[in-house]
C-alpha cells in the first residue's frame, strides 16, 4: 500500500511538472499543434493495473528513460522538449519500480534502481537550470525571478520526487538487509545513471 501511494504521488507530481513546464515554455506545446496540455496529460495517464504503460511515442523516436531525457537537451532535437523530458522522467521512474502500476506483498523492488533514479532527478533538475542551446538560452525555462522574487516551485517539485525515491530506496534496502551503493558525484559532470527499461 505504501508503494502504491508513492507511485500515485509521483504520477501527480509529474502531472504538475508537465503543466508548469508548458506554462513556462508555451513554444514547446506549439511545436505539435494537434496537442494541448490536456491531451499530453491523457497520453501519459497511468493505465489500469492489468495493463502495461506505454511510454513509446513516434515523435520521440520511441525513446524512453534516459534516451528520452537526453532529447530534451539535445541541440539537434526540434520536437517538444517538455514532452521528451516528462516522458523520460515518467518512464525512468516507472522502470525503477519494475514497470509495475500495482504492487503486492511478495513483489520485490530493487533499492539500487530507486536510489539511482533519485540521483537522476537531481541531475535533470540541474540540467534544467544550466543547459543552454547554441544561442546561450536555456533549453527549458523552469525556476526564475519575477519582479525580484524567486520562483522555486520547480525545485520543490523535484525535491518531493527525490525524497520519495530516496525514502523508498531506504525502505526496500532495510527490508532486504541490503546496502545502497551511494555515489559521490558532481551533478554538473555526471551522466544519467542507468535504469534498465
Amino acid at each position: 500500500m505504501i508503494v502504491d501511494l508513492h507511485l500515485a504521488e509521483l504520477d501527480q507530481l509529474n502531472r504538475q511538472l508537465l503543466i508548469k513546464l508548458y506554462k513556462r515554455n508555451p513554444r514547446e506545446l506549439r511545436k505539435n499543434p494537434k496537442h494541448s496540455i490536456e491531451s499530453r496529460l491523457r497520453q501519459l495517464q497511468l493505465p489500469p493495473p492489468e495493463q502495461q504503460p506505454n511510454y513509446r511515442f513516434a515523435e520521440l523516436g520511441n525513446r524512453v528513460g534516459n534516451q528520452a531525457l537526453r532529447l530534451a537537451f539535445d541541440p539537434d532535437f526540434s520536437g517538444d522538449r517538455v514532452f521528451a523530458l516528462v516522458v523520460g522522467m515518467k518512464s525512468m521512474l516507472h522502470a525503477a519500480y519494475s514497470m509495475k502500476t500495482e504492487l503486492f506483498l511478495l513483489d520485490e523492488l530493487n533499492h539500487q534502481l530507486l536510489y539511482n533514479s533519485a540521483r537522476n532527478l537531481e541531475i535533470i533538475n540541474w540540467r534544467l537550470n544550466n543547459f543552454r542551446d547554441p544561442n546561450n538560452e536555456l533549453y527549458l525555462l523552469s525556476n526564475g525571478y519575477q519582479n525580484g522574487i524567486a520562483n522555486l516551485s520547480f525545485e520543490r517539485l523535484f525535491g518531493k520526487m527525490i525524497l520519495i525515491q530516496d525514502m523508498m530506496a531506504k525502505v526496500v534496502a532495510d527490508r532486504n538487509n541490503r546496502t545502497i551503493n551511494t555515489v559521490v558525484h558532481s551533478v554538473a559532470s555526471t551522466a544519467l545513471m542507468p535504469i534498465p527499461f
